[in-house]
């Protein structure tokens, strides 16, 4: 059963609507321990001084902010708790904003909104709201002694939470290199190719359709190896640099696509009618 998170308030003007926020998120990470090659044992890592290589305890290390090369400013966890944003329970709304305005890669994890037996009317109200006016709720909240720019966003029959980047941590695309110079509209035949192949592949979103097949075969030949099988390794995929005709391509494509996808009913009752 999942445990909240956090618990509190959304500030919705004059009105409080007491929350609790869930994880949207079990991850299935697959993690591994250090062990010597020759006996199994497991490896420890210390912590040692790079000028004399003494071991240090955790008693006997600071936190040093590096202003040039081996310079450094000691920070005391004094110091940071002296600037830690006030603890609050209240998740402060401070804009709405049309959803379509937000570039999803702005957003960072996401979190379930579930209300408070007491407040489910003032819940309702507010998600039914903002559906009604397309609109995403901007607002500030402290997690774990970090201010975090949010947003929350209607879901089905809920809100959720979204972390996000502040603006200066977005790096521009303005910034890139390797930017396409060539602006020019691309060739009207290509683009009705493409669009049919586009057209051919469209379907409605299915997450259930995706797994993580790398985690699903690593579990499995670790099941392989406990149970004393010998493991086969696959060769290495080799990378196709070869530059290759755009329309040739995109028709070939199209054409595979449709020779994998089934025959419409209409299509085969003419068939078998010239038989």
């Amino acid at each position: 059963m999942p445990r909240p998170v956090w618990s509190g308030s959304i500030s919705f003007g004059l009105v409080n609507v007491p929350v609790k926020m869930y994880n949207t998120v079990r991850r299935k990470t697959i993690r591994f321990n250090q062990l010597r090659k020759s006996d199994g044992c497991r490896i420890r890592l210390k912590k040692t001084c790079a000028a004399d290589g003494a071991e240090v305890t955790n008693e006997q290390i600071v936190k040093g902010y590096e202003i040039s090369p081996d310079q450094y400013v000691i920070v005391t966890q004094d110091d940071l708790d002296a600037l830690n944003p006030k603890a609050s329970k209240t998740i402060a709304i401070e804009d709405f904003v049309l959803s379509e305005q937000i570039n999803p890669i702005y957003y960072e994890q996401a979190y379930y909104l579930v209300p408070d037996k007491s407040s489910v009317k003032a819940y309702m109200l507010l998600l039914s709201a903002m559906q009604s006016a397309n609109r995403v709720a901007i607002a500030r909240l402290v997690i774990r002694n970090k201010e975090q720019l949010t947003a929350i966003r209607p879901a089905d029959n809920l809100l959720t939470l979204s972390t996000m980047h502040f603006a200066d941590e977005m790096i521009p695309h303005t910034a890139l290199d390797d930017l396409p110079a060539d602006q020019s509209p691309p060739d009207k035949r290509e683009l009705a190719i493409a669009m049919q192949l586009i057209e051919s592949l469209s379907t409605d979103f299915d997450h259930q359709k995706y797994h993580d097949d790398y985690r699903e075969k690593v579990m499995e030949m670790i099941e392989q190896k406990a149970e004393g099988q010998q493991i086969v390794n696959q060769p290495a995929a080799t990378q196709n640099t070869k530059v290759v005709d755009l329309m040739a391509a995109l028709e070939a494509s199209l054409a595979a696509i449709k020779k994998d996808q089934p025959e419409p009913a209409k299509t085969r009752r003419k068939k078998s009618r010239a038989q």
